[in-house]
């Protein structure tokens, strides 16, 4: 049972009133923050993938909050989706990198007249405060289940952020245990869902839906290349086992990747066979065989990936649907939850800073929410941003930001501890380059806010798009364990910032551009989400 207290309640209707503020602000095409300073990106997201708010679509309000379930898997009729609506359930995989463009859809799904439960454990449960605010009860519930327990987990433990990477394999053998009690909930429910969208990372999902008779569509957070790679290892095992570095000649373009770069996944199956590797493959195939597919990308970026992908599913129900960090809801808090810590550098100060700076003259540095750097690579970055020369925000978690450094670049460099505002950040006219570790999303978001990438890959999948198909990218550093050579970092970050890196800021701004359009109507990724949404009313 979820206990709702009155401090609880108070302190969402904080947040939930700062919501209200941004998305109205959004609406009527106003921004909350300067908008001489701001790239004009996604002014009226509200006019995108759906003509107008429905009658289900309520203002972002302090008391909008619903009450969650009072039991594991039960809808209090406050909750309980109305049987005029069609019914679906939406299961996300609980990380950062997957829930945050799930529910960006279910957002829109619900905007398109669904009515929407979505499967979440009773830790996560403060994720969907934002969605549960924005929409009325009859348009989306959260049915939530007690986290079934893993000995490789401490006890608390339910979102990877919470434990890092290395609890994706015990958090999906935990969840695998939702099995019977999501089948219960769905026999004793009075309107049961028509269909079932779950990340891929939740392959098991499709043997589900097939024992309770409804389709399946499996989420893919990431990428069709990277999908793409990984179907034709399982496919190839054997190829892959022998050959190196690996030609995937069955893919568009040919791309060759060393054994090194190929999915963590496949790397540990090939290397280090066991019981649990060959559940997570056969969950991946499980995603090959559900109904339909959705991807977070859009035409522009991925077009001959969707004909790939279509090919291997024998069926046209791939949609690309992205990039729905660009029709979420509002960016100024995306990605952050009650347990982040308060940045050291308050928002507002932030963008003071960043107004004062000439445009393009800023480089944003992240790696994401999962992976902290090594000291070694905390000194050579900083160095190298120090021996460029040029203006920067390094986004810190608790990595060893290495002592002096701050006050040796003050006034030409920010360090900000804890949480940032990333998109906000990104769309800033200052801002004219980002250091990223290439996560699907930060990709997305910098694509979205016409920002050149600076890559330093942990992954190689979406580093090959970028930079060498795309060429809105320049390659850094590669390598999670890499530790650049300072000289050498401080360089490139210099070039890409200034005449030499214009034609790849050119051709980010213009990619970034067409991104938007995708998800206008009559873009490629409204009308694929058009095709999604028609799919399920007919159900």
């Amino acid at each position: 049972m979820i206990k709702w207290t009155g401090d609880v309640v108070n302190a969402y209707s904080l947040v939930l009133f700062s919501f209200s503020f941004c998305f109205e602000n959004i609406l009527t095409e106003k921004s909350v923050f300067s908008s001489k300073n701001h790239k004009q990106i996604n002014k009226a997201q509200e006019k995108l993938f759906s003509p107008a708010l429905d009658s289900s679509t309520k203002p972002i309000t302090a008391t909008a909050l619903h009450a969650p379930p009072q039991n594991a898997g039960e809808m209090t009729p406050e909750t309980r989706p109305g049987n005029s609506k069609p019914h679906i359930v939406v299961f996300p995989y609980p990380a950062q990198g997957h829930m945050l463009p799930l529910l960006d859809l279910t957002h829109q799904l619900c905007r398109r007249g669904l009515a929407v439960s979505v499967v979440v454990t009773t830790g996560n449960l403060r994720f969907l405060s934002p969605l549960l605010s924005a929409h009325s009860s009859e348009s989306i519930s959260a049915v939530s289940f007690p986290f079934p327990p893993h000995p490789s987990l401490p006890s608390g433990v339910e979102n990877v952020q919470d434990v890092g990477n290395s609890g994706n394999y015990p958090i999906m053998a935990s969840l695998r245990e939702l099995r019977e009690p999501i089948i219960n909930w769905f026999r004793a429910h009075p309107n049961p869902p028509v269909a079932f969208v779950s990340d891929f990372f939740l392959g098991w999902t499709n043997d589900l839906c097939r024992q309770i008779g409804i389709p399946r569509f499996a989420f893919f957070s990431s990428g069709a290349l990277l999908a793409a790679v990984v179907k034709f290892c399982f496919d190839n095992i054997d190829l892959v086992k022998s050959t190196e570095p690996i030609r995937f000649l069955d893919l568009p373009r040919t791309p060759v990747f060393k054994k090194e770069h190929i999915p963590t996944t496949v790397r540990r199956y090939i290397h280090s066979p066991s019981p649990e590797l060959e559940i997570a493959r056969n969950s991946y195939l499980e995603n090959i065989l559900s109904y339909g597919c959705v991807f977070n990308s859009f035409d522009c970026l991925e077009d001959e990936y969707f004909e790939y992908m279509k090919q291997k599913v024998g069926h046209d129900r791939v949609f690309g649907v992205g990039p729905l960090c660009s029709v979420g809801l509002d960016p100024s808090g995306r990605g952050k939850s009650g347990s982040d810590s308060v940045s050291d550098v308050d928002t507002k100060a932030l963008l003071t800073w960043l107004d004062q700076c000439p445009d393009g003259s800023v480089v944003y540095v992240s790696f994401g929410s999962q992976k902290l750097l090594t000291k070694d690579q905390c000194n050579a970055l900083a160095l190298g941003l120090e021996k460029s020369m040029t203006r920067f925000v390094w986004v810190v978690k608790k990595d060893p930001v290495p002592d002096g450094f701050e006050g040796r670049v003050a006034g030409r460099g920010m360090v900000v501890r804890g949480w940032a505002p990333q998109v906000v950040l990104l769309r800033h006219m200052a801002v004219g380059g980002f250091l990223s570790h290439c996560g699907w999303n930060s990709v997305l978001e910098a694509i979205t806010s016409e920002t050149m990438i600076m890559a330093w890959p942990w992954g190689a999948m979406n580093a090959k798009l970028v930079v060498d198909h795309m060429g809105i990218a320049v390659r850094a550093c590669e390598g999670t364990e890499t530790v650049p050579d300072p000289d050498e970092l401080g360089r490139t970050i210099q070039a890409a910032m200034g005449n030499d890196g214009k034609e790849v800021r050119s051709r980010a701004a213009e990619i970034g551009k067409r991104a938007v359009k995708a998800v206008e109507p009559g873009g490629s990724s409204w009308t694929a989400f058009d095709h999604l949404v028609q799919e399920l009313l007919h159900l």
